[in-house]
């Protein structure tokens, strides 16, 4: 299984890198939150006196001590980037199926397995590319993601730690159900319905704090949340003290947990799905 699982995900992995302009929307997005969004819905922008003095003050106390509103957002548009690639990263497999090519693989001797893991795993490896293209940009742009001091390689391992778990979680369902619809017209309409609640209601943009009762506890289920709230710990303060280091395990173990749990569903449905027609 492990070398059709690899074969299969250097196809994937092959026609994208082939194909540079597939990578420019991921790309296109990330700045369009970081420089657009994060200036002109920047909070600092409503309090007399800008981004200076009390404005700064009242803005890392309400974000977490964010030196800046893009050091807040930027966790959260990197989330986005992994929720709206994974959704749609399916699309790939829904064009393999009505071009015959899945139909192809499944009357042949490959475990159904490799099938789905390797849709798994080039969706995950593209969005970690562009993860990484969006930290770099937080970090280049002007008045954006500030690190502190104490912030190291480690530091950086966690971040990404946090979002690869809520990648895998993604990618498991969303393959599942790229597998399982019949026409890129139904990924779509589902994926379209299912990815903007996912993405408002987190905290990627503002804290739950900020949400009425009724939303803020749908936020702090979100795993978006989760991942959100284990990178910015990181982000925003580096070391981190013990009750901070206590919240970062109990939203890894969130996200391990929310991994392992659509793993399980997601390849349950992709084997009643791989099935040749």
């Amino acid at each position: 299984m492990f070398r059709e699982t690899v074969a299969l995900t250097l196809r994937a992995l092959r026609k994208w890198v082939r194909n540079p302009a597939s990578i420019m929307p991921g790309l296109a997005t990330s700045l369009f939150y970081l420089i657009l969004f994060g200036n002109s819905f920047n909070p600092a922008n409503l309090i007399p006196g800008g981004a200076g003095g009390g404005a700064s003050y009242i803005l890392q106390a309400a974000f977490g001590g964010a030196p800046t509103y893009i050091t807040y957002l930027a966790s959260g548009v990197i989330c986005i980037i992994f929720v709206f690639n994974m959704a749609f990263g399916g699309i790939d497999l829904v064009l393999d199926r009505q071009l015959g090519y899945l139909n192809s693989l499944l009357t042949s001797p490959i475990p159904r397995a490799a099938i789905f893991v390797s849709g798994v795993a080039q969706n995950l490896v593209k969005v970690l590319v562009l993860g990484v293209l969006t930290f770099i940009v937080a970090l280049v742009i002007p008045n954006g993601l500030q690190l502190p001091s104490s912030f190291n390689a480690l530091d950086l391992l966690g971040v990404f730690g946090a979002f690869i778990f809520l990648g895998l979680g993604l990618s498991f369902i969303f393959t599942a159900l790229a597998l399982s619809v019949r026409s890129i017209d139904s990924l779509v309409a589902i994926v379209n319905f299912l990815t903007l609640p996912v993405m408002f209601m987190s905290n990627a943009f503002f804290p739950p704090s900020s949400f009425p009762d009724w939303l803020k506890t749908i936020a702090n289920l979100n795993p978006v949340t989760k991942a959100n709230e284990a990178a910015r710990l990181l982000l925003i303060n580096g070391s981190l003290s013990s009750a901070q280091a206590t919240t970062y395990m109990w939203d890894m173990v969130y996200l391990v947990a929310f991994a392992v749990v659509l793993g399980v569903l997601g390849y349950l449905a992709a084997r009643r799905a791989l099935r040749p027609e």
